[in-house]
C-alpha cells in the first residue's frame, strides 16, 4: 500500500509542514492534535475535559477520513502542559476508551501556546 496523507475539514487544519495523518503499512498515524476548532482554529475549552473531548473528536474525524475508527486504536501519546491534569484527561479518556483501551504513553507540553492543556497523537489499524 503506498503512503497516503489524510486531510479533512472536520478536523482541526494541522500547522504547516505537518500532515493531519498519513496511511501507511496498513495503519494510521495521526499527528499531535491539539483541541482546536475545525471551523476556526481557535482552542476549545478551558478544562482538561473539554481540550481532551475536543483532541479526541478531532482524531475520531481524521480516523473516519482514512477508513478506521477509534476502536482500531492501538496507540497513543497523551502530551499535558501540566502533570496535575492527568486525573482529569483520564477521566473524559475513560468515557471514549471504556474497554480494551489502547496502549498510551505520556509527555509533558513545552509551553508555547496560551491556553493549550493537552495534544494527542495516535496510531490506528487502516
Amino acid at each position: 500500500m503506498p503512503r497516503q496523507i489524510v486531510f479533512t475539514p472536520k478536523a482541526a487544519k494541522p500547522p504547516p509542514a505537518y500532515s493531519q495523518a498519513v496511511k501507511a503499512a496498513g495503519l494510521v498515524f495521526v499527528s499531535g492534535t491539539a483541541p482546536a476548532d475545525p471551523a476556526t482554529g481557535a482552542l476549545v475549552g478551558t478544562t482538561i475535559q473539554e481540550q481532551t473531548r475536543q483532541c479526541l473528536s478531532n482524531i475520531r474525524a481524521i480516523l473516519e477520513e482514512a477508513g478506521s475508527s477509534l476502536d482500531k486504536v492501538v496507540s497513543v501519546t497523551v502530551v499535558l502542559a501540566d502533570e496535575d491534569d492527568f486525573a482529569g484527561m483520564n477521566e473524559e479518556w475513560l468515557k471514549w476508551f471504556p474497554s480494551h483501551p489502547p496502549a498510551r504513553q505520556g509527555a509533558k507540553l513545552p509551553a508555547r501556546i496560551p491556553g493549550l492543556k493537552v495534544s494527542i497523537a495516535a496510531i490506528a489499524e487502516a
